[in-house]
């Protein structure tokens, strides 16, 4: 953690809704003024596209069934750790860009599913970080150390299934049984290494649908916010006004101490109130140590 050079991370699995999170964090971002530093938890990854594909390939022929991009064999998780460490110590490092698509590769001219070079960071203000391992502790890294504010996004397991199914067939062309076999394969890691993440955040926002999701692999919607509630824990809720956030997020309750639940339309919402105040008071404190 770090006064001087603040890192706000994001994390959750695949088809959590990190990346809908995100867009409201560059709202704040830009609505401040705040220079961010935004890197993407993609960048990470060991592997890029065709050679994951390879090295799933051989972890299948040596009876490895649950090597996924969950797991520390497909990660970078000493460079995202190095990346923290230095940028909390001196507000600099080093990252690069992964390629999702055709748009995305256009202006480096390279092809999709690769990486850019490493790169150093622009000058910024804090560093926000986005992805499945914004808090990932093992038994030779501890990334969560390092973060200022670490946030979960993680709906329960069904809708989180629901939503990858649908992005999955409809950006890339997936069909539902390649998806449930990622899924599948991924299970173990993901109780692994994405849940304990959960435990080590200041707040997790959970969405809960309100509408029958028994079966996952059949629903023909995903369910709406309108369909939702959003589950909200402060891991330390002293300093949260609570009253103000019930006054303003209408028909929203505590259901525990630490805990705000808000209907699903209202989420972006409680977001902006909840992290706007946060972020400000990060910045405030970095420019006083820099003036002092």
């Amino acid at each position: 953690m770090s006064a001087l050079h603040p890192i706000i991370a994001i994390t959750g699995s695949s088809g959590a809704g990190t990346t809908s999170v995100t867009r409201t964090f560059e709202n704040i971002f830009r609505r401040e003024g705040v220079a961010a530093a935004i890197v993407e938890g993609d960048s990470f990854h060991r592997y890029d596209r065709e050679a994951m594909k390879a090295a799933m390939a051989e972890a299948e022929q040596n009876h490895r069934p649950h090597f996924s991009h969950f797991g520390d064999d497909a990660n970078l998780f000493a460079e995202l750790q190095e990346l923290f460490r230095s940028y909390a110590e001196t507000g600099s490092g080093r990252s690069r860009k992964y390629l999702h698509n055709a748009e995305e590769a256009a202006p480096w001219r390279q092809p999709p599913g690769t990486f850019t070079a490493w790169a150093p960071l622009p000058p910024s203000s804090l560093l926000f970080y986005e992805g499945l391992h914004g808090g990932v502790t093992t038994g030779t890294v501890d990334v969560a150390r390092f973060t200022d504010l670490l946030i979960g996004v993680v709906p329960v397991i069904n809708l989180e299934w629901i939503q990858k199914i649908h992005r999955d067939r409809s950006t890339r062309g997936y069909s539902t049984e390649a998806v449930t076999d990622v899924i599948l394969r991924r299970m173990h890691e993901y109780v692994e290494y994405i849940c304990p993440q959960f435990t080590r955040t200041h707040i997790n926002f959970q969405r809960v649908p309100v509408v029958d999701t028994s079966d996952p692999f059949i629903a023909r919607t995903i369910p709406t916010a309108d369909e939702s509630l959003v589950v909200i824990r402060f891991a330390n809720p002293r300093g949260i006004d609570f009253p103000y956030l019930l006054s303003m997020l209408h028909d929203s309750f505590m259901s525990r101490a630490n805990t705000l639940v808000v209907p699903g339309g209202k989420m972006e919402l409680a977001m902006q109130l909840i992290f706007t105040p946060m972020i400000l008071r990060l910045v405030a404190q970095q420019k006083n140590l820099l003036a002092a």
